[in-house]
């Protein structure tokens, strides 16, 4: 073995050391700069929690990485008329707990979707799903809805059964607890490939191959997975090139080429589509109600060089949500940084000498997150804003951000949809917390108009006027400043050579872990 091969003392303690027996199944060691914050795929719409549902359950359809629809619970469907879609459902298939799949499980789970604080806005289009039989079930819409099958990527079913009732406290198991305790953020019962044996929040996670799983068909030849959180990057790094873990991610970007260059690791990169933000939250500060400083504030942030130096070229630097390719993507809307502008619409707003914020970050949810809310709160102090910086790990940091705790949050949104309006629909919508619209607009912005618009183009079957639609939405939140954008966030993964991770990733960042393929030989 090659003598950087040898063990780094104490890097990643023993969350990673195994017994004998168990190293002789195929073990996947990986490790994420951070871990779901609950088993409860509800509490929380979120990159974490998604990459857990494709690992411990299965969706109704999923993305193929060409963006196409893969048939997974459901085999089948058909649009019955222009409001009504019908699915037929596997017959094979069983929850972890032993309890059979059926139609009533679906439209279990999609009634508690649909009373998720994160998930119901996206879901509002769907006005009832009916179990036609026990492997039939039947979406209907109000109206046209040209979505319906991308929604259906987001419908994992659960084991209704075993969520049913109530738990040793007299609390229903199926209760949603954002950032709590409750039945479901602490036991699953899921579809997928792996079920989880061991939950050590923010120390370790173990998953066992599920011996009953029904995609008999899966190239995957995984037993077991440990995964470990590693927030620190460059120790994440040094664990793959050491070979205490097989497989990472992110990689970041000031390690690309120390990665790319080792013979005994392969690095994959693709381009990203989850945009970085931040709000400047409204209610907190009367100052971002005027439209002239938050206009300052996007030309006071170097966009290009925060892409360019922090993020080694490792990203696109944005002036809107929508990445080109998407719908609502304006060609011709420009990044604003020009420092005298920035300084001339302070003064312009009455204020000249500035003023104090607050700033809250997470400081292992997104590429160097840390050090970008750094730079930005250096650039503001160029137009005499003053920034009291705080960053979190991201265990702590989603609570701060659901209780709106600075006045300016940032967050990465990936179109949960791979749509233009689900942007707008999370993060500038009108908060409603009915109809879970601006479930994470920090910013306070609110634009009925644009809500209404974005409303109507989601029953435009008409794709050309629901792109026209989109774009003219993006063009007034680029008009009235009602966010600063950063750049869209490339995506990039490591593993050991003989961990085939390249057929199970995609640009949504959900590596489909069943079928992972260790080469043995």
């Amino acid at each position: 073995m090659n003598s950087k091969k040898t063990l780094l003392a104490g890097l990643i303690s023993a969350s990673v050391a195994l017994p004998a027996a168990v190293m002789a199944e195929n073990t996947l060691r990986m490790a994420y700069d951070a871990d779901p914050v609950s088993l409860d795929i509800h509490e929380q719409l979120s990159g974490g929690i998604l990459q857990l549902s494709h690992m411990t359950f299965d969706p109704l359809v999923r993305w193929t990485d060409d963006l196409q629809f893969e048939p997974r619970l459901a085999s089948e469907w058909e649009q019955v008329d222009d409001t009504h879609m019908r699915m037929t459902l596997r017959e094979d298939v069983t929850f972890h707990s032993g309890n059979a799949f059926t139609a009533e499980d679906v439209v279990w789970t999609v009634e508690r979707l649909k009373q998720s604080p994160d998930f119901k806005a996206i879901f509002t289009p769907i006005t009832s799903v009916t179990a036609i039989d026990d492997h039939t079930v039947e979406f209907e819409t109000e109206k046209p809805y040209p979505l319906l099958l991308n929604l259906a990527t987001y419908i994992f079913p659960l084991d209704s059964e075993f969520y049913s009732g109530t738990d040793s406290d007299g609390d229903a198991k199926d209760e949603i607890v954002k950032n709590g305790n409750s039945f479901a953020s602490s036991n699953l019962s899921g579809t997928g490939p792996f079920t989880v044996t061991e939950r050590q929040q923010g120390v370790r996670m173990e998953f066992a191959r599920n011996t009953d799983y029904w995609d008999q068909d899966s190239p995957g030849n995984v037993d077991r997975i440990v995964m470990t959180p590693i927030s620190e990057s460059a120790t994440r790094v040094a664990a793959l090139l050491s070979g205490d873990v097989d497989f990472i991610a992110p990689v970041p970007p000031n390690d690309l080429e120390r990665v790319r260059e080792d013979e005994d690791a392969k690095l994959v990169t693709m381009s990203g589509t989850r945009i970085i933000l931040f709000h400047m939250n409204q209610d907190r500060v009367d100052a971002f109600k005027d439209p002239r400083v938050r206009q300052a504030f996007t030309y006071a942030i170097n966009q290009d060089a925060i892409a360019d130096r922090l993020m080694k070229g490792f990203a696109t630097p944005a002036a809107q949500f929508s990445p080109e390719g998407y719908a609502g993507h304006v060609e011709d809307l420009e990044r604003r940084y020009d420092l005298e502008k920035a300084n001339q619409l302070m003064a312009e707003a009455g204020f000249e000498d500035g003023f104090e914020i607050s700033m809250m970050a997470p400081n292992n949810r997104y590429v160097n997150d840390a050090r970008i809310a750094q730079a930005v709160a250096t650039m503001l102090a160029r137009i005499n804003v003053d920034v009291d910086l705080r960053t979190l790990p991201k265990a702590q940091y989603w609570g701060e951000f659901d209780d709106r705790s600075a006045d300016m949050m940032m967050i990465g949104w990936h179109a949960d949809t791979e749509d233009s309006a689900n942007f707008h629909e999370y993060l500038t919508a009108c908060q409603d917390a009915d109809s879970g619209a601006g479930q994470y607009n920090a910013g306070s912005y609110c634009n009925p108009e644009l809500d209404a618009l974005v409303a109507e183009a989601n029953l435009e079957v008409d794709l050309e006027k629901r792109a026209e639609m989109l774009q003219q939405v993006e063009q007034t939140l680029y008009d009235e400043a009602a966010f600063v954008p950063l750049h869209w966030q490339d995506l990039a993964w490591a593993s050991a050579q003989n961990v085939n991770i390249e057929p199970i990733l995609n640009v949504m960042n959900f590596p489909y872990l069943g079928d992972l393929v260790i080469d043995t030989e």
